[in-house]
């Protein structure tokens, strides 16, 4: 058996992140989509997604596969109703199809999902929660952080807690092997669960308030002030204030300056003192701009800020308006706000804007990662190339 986490119709709301990976590969809560449904499923996954973005995550088919939504949220429960699924049948709850099981021929990512309707469906009771829009990755994180939280803890023991800590709710906070927590940290998990990752760094006079966390190797700067539903992704290097964001993994914001209600992607850097509104001044609902529809839709919140799509950089002191929308491997700079959106592969700021030489970006790109061990792929190349032609 195979299981195959696919994209649906919701895919191009959430852009840019789906730009450069399937909708499974987001990062809500503690896991990523992938992570959760391999965590529930005890097996690994493939992916079925766009063309350009299948060399880089192979779908990995047989004579008989599962597919599963990959923006739907795992549960236990999910995964046990799925695993009773019959060749030729779906699982439904309403008109969402959570998966279904086939036999015989692979199909492409649109003849699936039109085939998807016409299966006899098995209808699915409980509570299903899925990603539709791009703001649903922060305004869903704390749930996500709380669901998640139990479900990598159940029957654990953390490591001990430091005693130069001061803590409320220790309970309800997981330490992995390795981490560090120094010397005058606050961490408050009466508000909510806080998970500190393996060999993740907590730096002097750090300041948390559930749910957080803190995932493999990711460091919080000292002094920072972290309130929930906040997740810093692996690798991720975090200072400042910081309010129910989620950062997805290898990125960098370092110093002082404001970030809420936000997302950003993987191997982006906010540079010192840059800052990011989340609030209108006449506290009116926030419009973001939606790339594939190209208009400006309602986000129905209060609250929304910054949603960077991957590589991207910001030069120190940038400022980002209410529901600012950055594209896939744009370098911003200058005094003023820069646009609401702003293209993938724009180089420049509010002033004026050019196009990123796309050689250029991928040297940066590679520069970033080799300081990691890492480099970009002839595959992702390739995927970048297919966004820099597309944008």
């Amino acid at each position: 058996m195979n299981y195959i986490l696919f994209d649906d119709a919701n895919r191009p709301r959430l852009l840019p992140f789906t730009h450069t990976r399937p909708v499974a590969d987001i990062r809500c809560g503690i896991l990523t989509m992938r992570q959760r449904w391999e965590e529930c499923m005890h097996t690994t996954t493939g992916s079925l997604t766009e063309d350009y973005l299948q060399p880089v995550f192979p779908q990995n088919a047989g004579a008989d596969n599962i597919y599963i939504n990959g923006g739907i949220f795992a549960t236990p429960a999910l995964a046990e109703a799925i695993g009773h699924l019959q060749p030729g049948q779906a699982l439904a709850n309403g008109y969402t199809i959570i998966a279904a099981r086939l036999t015989g021929s692979t199909p492409t990512i649109k003849e699936l999902n039109n085939t998807l309707p016409t299966l006899p469906a098995q209808h699915y009771e409980g509570e299903v929660l899925c990603l539709k829009n791009i703001w649903n990755i922060f305004s869903l994180n704390d749930r996500a952080l709380r669901a998640d939280f139990e479900l990598m803890t159940r029957g654990r023991t953390s490591a001990a807690l430091p005693e130069n800590v001061i803590v409320t709710g220790a309970e309800n906070i997981f330490i992995e092997e390795g981490a560090n927590i120094y010397a005058g940290c606050i961490l408050n998990a009466a508000t909510g669960p806080i998970y500190i990752g393996k060999n993740a760094e907590v730096l002097e006079g750090t300041m948390m308030r559930g749910p957080i966390a803190i995932c493999e190797q990711g460091v919080v700067k000292m002094g920072a002030k972290l309130y929930g539903a906040t997740t810093i992704g692996p690798g991720c290097k975090v200072g400042g204030e910081i309010n129910n964001a989620v950062f997805f993994a290898n990125s960098n914001k370092a110093h002082d300056g404001y970030l809420g209600n936000a997302v950003i992607g993987e191997w982006c850097n906010l540079g010192a003192d840059t800052n990011c509104s989340n609030l209108k001044n006449n506290y009116d609902g926030v419009k973001i701009w939606d790339e594939a529809a190209n208009t400006s839709v309602s986000t129905g919140l209060t609250f929304c800020g910054l949603l960077m799509g991957d590589h991207s950089k910001c030069g120190i002191n940038t400022m980002f308006n209410t529901g600012t929308v950055v594209g896939v491997s744009c370098n911003i700079f200058g005094g003023g706000f820069p646009e609401k959106f702003v293209r993938s592969f724009s180089w420049g700021g509010c002033e004026s804007t050019a196009n990123y030489d796309f050689n250029r970006a991928m040297e940066t790109a590679n520069r970033m990662m080799n300081r990691r061990g890492l480099h970009l792929s002839d595959a992702e190349i390739a995927m970048y190339k297919h966004i820099y032609d597309n944008k």
